[in-house]
């Protein structure tokens, strides 16, 4: 019970970070995206201070032999480079340019009934589902 109430402040503050930076607004993005035109550099502070926040984070959190809510840390292991480590960040990157939205601010926007959001966020859905479909049938792992 007690993981569960800490995922949820945990996601609140995420959104709540979400919206007060920007980044439920898909313009924002949108317009980071078009430097020949209405470039709003806002958007590379707020992925530089989320990198300096994580990175600092990461560095505290494995000093400790475990989380505080699981019995071990859940860390990547694979070190080679695939084709799923190069089409699914390529697919990620053109529709989020796209549409302006990543996964996190679309559930963001949702309430906030963002323009885009009501068709972003089913086509997301039926996205990972079918990217889980392929991956089981060619015998990947999926994502």
């Amino acid at each position: 019970m007690f993981r569960v109430a800490f995922s949820l402040i945990a996601g609140l503050i995420f959104g709540l970070g979400l919206v007060i930076g920007g980044m439920a607004n898909p313009a924002k993005v949108q317009n980071f995206l078009d430097v020949a035109g209405t470039f709003d550099p806002s958007l590379a502070f707020v992925m530089a201070g989320a990198v300096i926040v994580t990175f600092v984070g990461y560095r505290l959190v494995l000093q400790e032999p475990s989380p505080l809510f699981a019995e071990q840390f859940h860390l990547p292991t694979a070190k080679e480079v695939d084709a799923s480590l190069l089409i699914g960040p390529a697919l990620f990157g053109i529709g989020w340019g796209l549409s302006g939205f990543c996964p996190g601010p679309a559930i963001t926007s949702l309430p906030l009934m963002a323009k885009g959001t009501l068709i972003f966020l089913p086509a997301m859905l039926a996205g990972v589902g079918l990217a889980r479909f392929v991956t089981q049938k060619v015998g990947a792992q999926p994502p």
